[in-house]
């Protein structure tokens, strides 16, 4: 049997509605003044990051993505998370999937420099602003993207070969240098390497004897070391792209009967503990830092670009180097 709504049953139902709107009025994001949520979008909805990591190769990149992660839940931002396993393909995947999910933003840490033109400009015609992180690409149009958040690796590189040139200051002999570098095509492998080189010009007595990828692996830099030592009885330094090659370099070092920051000394870039910690032990001579924790810094950027703000184009992170003293004295407050 069909009911009929009594007078006043409607009199409670527009009490009800009227109550709502007042609610509405006072909690809502729009006109009525209500403050948004911390991470909040468009009408009040948690924002949305996409983010693609290069994947988990080194102590960086894992003390870089616990970063992110945990600063995306302290800001309300809901985090899709993909690990690109260190694949180009596995990036570009990602990002499309991140594009088709209508995210809010969409963050990546390059694998490679070149090749990402294609999937950015997906993202732009989608209205979905990227931000990169770690790592740049080498596109033309830097529409594609609303800023790059990260070191300078070249300087990085420059700091490494500024050590090196004042550590030789006054010898007359050649000294022979190997250097591990980082994944082929990556913006840290390119920018370290070039960095370097370019400092160390100033004394020619510096030779670069050997140069080839350990992939920013510790196993890749134990093998690609192994190999040097075979080839290259007379080496005097090692500049490994990052903390992990060289502790691999130390390895295949002590392995072939040699002193690590004696016989060779190792100059690397990074400032993880585990470095840290051959830096204090002295099998490592010098870390230039790159600091991984940037989750904080990129939460802010995604809030500016998701509300349309205005924000630099490059975001340069602040680092510093350490000697065997500095490490000791900064690894028990270390984070990462």
């Amino acid at each position: 049997m069909r009911t009929r709504t009594t007078l006043p049953a409607l009199g409670k139902l527009a009490a009800l509605a009227a109550a709502a709107l007042v609610l509405a009025a006072c909690g809502g994001g729009g006109s009525g003044g209500g403050a948004t949520a911390p991470g909040a979008g468009a009408g009040g909805e948690a924002l949305t990051l996409g983010f693609s990591q290069v994947g988990a190769e080194s102590g960086w990149r894992t003390a870089n993505t616990k970063s992110v992660q945990d600063a995306a839940g302290a800001a309300g931002i809901e985090l899709q998370f993909s690990d690109a396993q260190q694949k180009q393909e596995n990036q570009i995947k990602a990002i499309r999937s991140f594009i088709q999910q209508r995210v809010d933003v969409i963050a990546f840490s390059p694998v490679v420099e070149s090749g990402w033109d294609t999937v950015l400009m997906e993202a732009k015609r989608a209205n979905i602003p990227v931000i990169l992180t770690d790592r740049a690409v080498d596109s033309t149009d830097t529409t594609l993207y609303k800023t790059f958040l990260g070191s300078d690796f070249v300087e990085e590189g420059r700091k490494a070969g500024q050590w090196l040139v004042e550590d030789t200051a006054g010898g007359s002999g050649p000294v022979n240098i190997v250097e591990l570098q980082g994944t082929t095509g990556s913006a840290p492998a390119i920018d370290r390497q070039e960095g370097f080189a370019e400092t160390i010009a100033q004394n020619p007595n510096l030779k670069v004897i050997a140069s080839q990828t350990g992939d920013f692996t510790r196993s890749g830099g134990r093998q690609v070391m192994e190999a040097f030592l075979k080839t290259h009885p007379d080496i005097d330094v090692l500049y490994a792209h990052n903390d992990d090659m060289g502790l691999g370099a130390i390895e295949a070092i002590e392995a072939a009967g040699k002193v690590p920051g004696t016989d060779i000394k190792i100059i690397t870039v990074d400032a993880v503990k585990d470095g840290m910690q051959a830096l204090a032990d002295g099998k490592i001579n010098y870390i230039v830092e790159c600091n991984p924790l940037l989750g904080p810094q990129l939460m802010d950027l995604v809030k500016k670009v998701a509300a349309g703000e205005e924000v630099p184009q490059r975001v340069v992170t602040e680092e510093t180097t350490f000697d065997t003293a500095a490490a000791k004295a900064a690894l028990p407050s270390r984070q990462y």
